[in-house]
């Protein structure tokens, strides 16, 4: 049984609602975002809250139930707060600049890595050394945050390389001498 699915969802001030078959098209302050979701899995809309409702307990329905009111749920707290993801650069000489809406790494390689954020995603570059993904939709937050993580994944000798904010590193014993 879905607990997440049975949640309700409220909606806050300044966010409206639009459902349109199996279209969910939600407005806020921070901009606009749509997804279609499966026809099985019913959306209701009262006053401020959104409730999701599945028609049978079968396996796929489910499953549905859940995962439609996380990406729901998303979507409204991407239009009115907002997501960020955090990384760090550690490594002697890593840094990271902005140049226009491009992200610059110098990771230690022979060249710069330049990195084009897709439309309705922000790259903010408070420090050399940190750089924030901000944006509206949390999976493209996500994923851009993972593709500036493969430019240099942290390795586990040293523990250079790009990595998300707060994320552990375990360090492994090099090679001993004779």
């Amino acid at each position: 049984m879905s607990r997440i699915g049975k949640k309700p969802i409220e909606i806050p001030s300044g966010v409206t609602i639009t459902i349109d078959g199996e279209t969910v098209t939600v407005k806020g302050p921070k901009g606009e975002l749509s997804r279609s979701f499966n026809p099985d899995i019913e959306v209701k809309v009262e006053e401020n809250i959104i409730n999701i409702v599945r028609p049978t307990e079968s396996k796929e329905h489910r499953a549905l139930h859940g995962t439609t009111r996380a990406l729901i749920a998303n979507m409204v707290e991407g239009v009115s707060k907002g997501f960020e993801r955090g990384l760090e650069l550690i490594g002697v000489g890593y840094r990271a600049q902005k140049q226009g809406k491009k992200l610059v790494l110098n990771v230690g390689y022979s060249h710069p890595v330049e990195i084009e954020p897709e439309e309705g995603l922000e790259i903010e570059v408070p420090s050399n050394t940190k750089v924030i993904v901000k944006g509206t939709n949390k999976e493209r937050v996500g994923a851009l945050a993972a593709n500036i993580r493969d430019v240099r994944p942290p390795e586990p000798y040293k523990g250079k390389g790009i990595r998300y904010e707060g994320e552990y590193v375990r360090r492994k014993e090099g090679k001993t001498g004779k």
